[in-house]
């Protein structure tokens, strides 16, 4: 059986992709997969005076289909995600190939208004799934899924058009709009393969994949490349040399001060002073 793991990294190079994507190489090789990592867009879509947060690099995820005419099953990760060196196989957790597998945040995160939203723009869905009084709705930072669903050859470019403007999070509710709509097999997973900061920090480095969305586990959006480098290092210590991770986690710190220079109009070196005080690399 041939297996995948994609990702997307497109714009600017982040050394928090580098990470990411450091993680993910050893994750290949050892459950036997291969890496795929898109780095240039496949599926334009255009973005005006969006609603809500909107990338265009979203549609991306589309190119699953393509990864599945070569491919029986495909692991889709967010490259804001660390895939621990002692991860399970989530491959061999999860084995019906019929089903897409994904985290449901519906049932711990208010995702009514949202499911309302695309319902009024592209039709109503009969019994849409509820968990604890809550309507299921995944996070699509991790999905597994294989040939034999149809979600991406049901899925199309031209509805995301019509959503991007208008829908927050305007992919992953599309597919869970699709997934719902058209019934197809889907299932809930462990929080340990996609281990998000809503759920508090206590032991999250203990999860098999952790979720850096939002915050990343840092008091402040600002940190979170911080964050997320500093974990990496000392997950991957013995694992990877200490020169790259070295380089990666000065990367994570530069960025941080471009990004604190950038909002505060302060010299770097005043920033880099005063961030030193109090926060550890």
């Amino acid at each position: 059986m041939k297996k995948a793991i994609f990702t997307l990294a497109i714009g600017d190079e982040n050394p928090m992709y580098r990470a990411a994507l450091l993680s993910f190489e050893q994750y290949a090789q050892k459950v036997g997969a291969d890496l795929i990592v898109s780095k240039e867009f496949h599926y334009p879509i255009t973005i005006t005076d969006p609603q809500h947060t909107a990338s265009p690099a979203w549609t991306e995820k589309l190119y699953i289909k393509e990864i599945l005419k070569q491919y029986d099953r495909v692991l889709y990760v967010d490259a804001d995600i660390i895939i621990q060196p002692d991860a399970e196989n989530i491959f061999e957790v999860y084995d019906d190939l019929n089903t897409v597998y994904l985290f449901n945040e519906g049932e711990h995160l208010e995702r009514q208004s949202v499911i309302d939203k695309i319902t009024s723009i592209m039709g109503p869905v009969d019994n849409w799934p509820v968990v604890n009084n809550r309507p299921v709705y995944y996070n699509l930072g991790c999905m597994l899924i294989s040939k034999q669903n149809r979600l991406f050859d049901i899925a199309k470019l031209d509805d995301l058009q019509q959503l991007c403007n208008h829908i927050k999070y305007y992919e992953q509710t599309y597919v869970n709009y699709l997934l719902h709509r058209d019934g197809l097999k889907h299932q809930n997973i462990s929080p340990k393969f996609n281990r998000m900061d809503f759920m508090g920090p206590e032991h999250y480095r203990d999860a098999s994949f952790i979720h850096y969305a939002g915050r990343g586990y840092s008091n402040s959006s600002l940190k979170r490349e911080i964050r997320f480098v500093n974990d990496f290092c000392e997950l991957f210590k013995g694992h990877i040399d200490d020169n790259t991770l070295d380089e990666i986690k000065q990367s994570g710190w530069d960025l941080f001060i471009n990004k604190a220079q950038q909002r505060y109009k302060l010299p770097k070196p005043i920033i880099n002073a005063i961030a030193k005080r109090f926060i550890t690399i």
